[in-house]
């Protein structure tokens, strides 16, 4: 068996940033949970997978009897699915058992929990009310959670594009730049300020890291949203320093809005679920419009670096004939 510590938890499954209920709800007991479930069983991270939806298919069913306390059943049941589902992965990192079907798996089996509990919600308050408002409340949740992962799938396929055209402009200008200095008799290394624009970037790519890679911010493509809000980057950096990323309602805590805190609430409460979920909605709206902008302003910025290389690297070619000049291979790659 393993004898992995909880400070090997920490440091090799914490995310470098996360959603505030995750820092707050989740890691707490899950780190606990993953140190035993790693130095005590053979469970595997798919294995969790299926577990989490099964569970989440439990708080489906309880939802749909819409009473008070299979309300508040379905709500317990949901966060224990949730932290389950936050347990594959950091067993994944801690093992290094990680992989492409298993990433998938995960994905898919989100998206159902969300739909199947969607569903039954709003289905076993319809059925118990006759208030055709929840049928509308149910395609407005599954909606809203399709557009939140949609959009930062999206968002980050087109930023991996940009960060990789300029990978591919920024070694050619490197490797004319180091030919033109041989050609010239001098023998010093290259060495580009812009590869700054490659370093890590704040907004999404500490959240694929874990607390043991010590990230460093990034700077250039943040130009434009840095100079429009100043204060953005004192916000920020309080919160990193506890882990929780300025992003505070995500689909994370809009999930939990719908499933955990709707619930609990209307248990109490009679009719709150629609309130309640329509709050966390605005939410999750209002900070994807937030991102969504400054997304905007970064395409900006990645366009006048992008102009900028390749000025450099046509002024670069010009002086050398176009038979010789010099390609990205071999020894001469940088």
């Amino acid at each position: 068996m393993s004898n992995f510590t909880l400070d090997d938890v920490h440091e090799r499954t914490y995310k470098a940033r996360d959603a505030w209920w995750t820092v707050l709800l989740v890691d707490p007991p899950a780190a606990r949970l993953v140190r035993f479930t790693a130095n005590r069983t053979n469970i595997t991270p798919n294995q969790l997978t299926v577990g989490a939806l099964i569970v989440g298919l439990g708080a489906g069913a309880s939802f749909a009897m819409a009473s008070w306390p299979y309300l508040l059943l379905g709500a317990l049941l949901y966060h224990l699915s949730f932290t389950l589902d936050c347990m594959d992965g950091k067993i994944a990192r801690l093992k290094g058992t990680g992989s492409v079907f298993g990433a998938w798996l995960d994905y898919i089996f989100d998206r159902i929990r969300v739909l199947v509990c969607a569903i039954a919600l709003m289905g076993g308050q319809y059925a118990a009310t006759g208030n055709v408002a929840y049928i509308w409340a149910a395609l407005g949740v599954v909606f809203l959670d399709m557009l939140r992962y949609m959009d930062a799938l999206e968002i980050y396929k087109v930023r991996s594009q940009m960060r990789a055209q300029l990978r591919r402009l920024q070694e050619e200008a490197q490797l004319l730049e180091l030919a033109r200095k041989r050609a010239n008799g001098e023998d010093a290394p290259v060495i580009d300020p812009i590869d700054r624009l490659l370093s890590p970037d704040p907004e999404a790519d500490l959240e694929d890291q874990v607390v043991g890679d010590q990230p460093t911010p990034a700077a250039i493509l943040q130009q434009g949203f840095n100079e429009q809000f100043p204060w953005y980057a004192r916000i920020r950096n309080v919160l990193t320093r506890t882990r929780i990323r300025p992003h505070l309602i995500s689909g994370i805590e809009f999930q939990m809005g719908v499933f955990i805190v709707a619930p609990v609430v209307a248990a109490v409460i009679s009719g709150a679920i629609i309130p309640v979920s329509a709050l966390a909605g605005a939410g999750m709206l209002a900070f994807e419009l937030f991102i969504i902008y400054k997304f905007w302003l970064s395409s900006r910025d990645y366009n006048r670096t992008l102009a900028t290389l390749e000025q450099q690297v046509e002024e670069l070619r010009a002086g050398f004939p176009g038979h010789h000049q010099p390609t990205l291979t071999g020894a001469d790659s940088v």
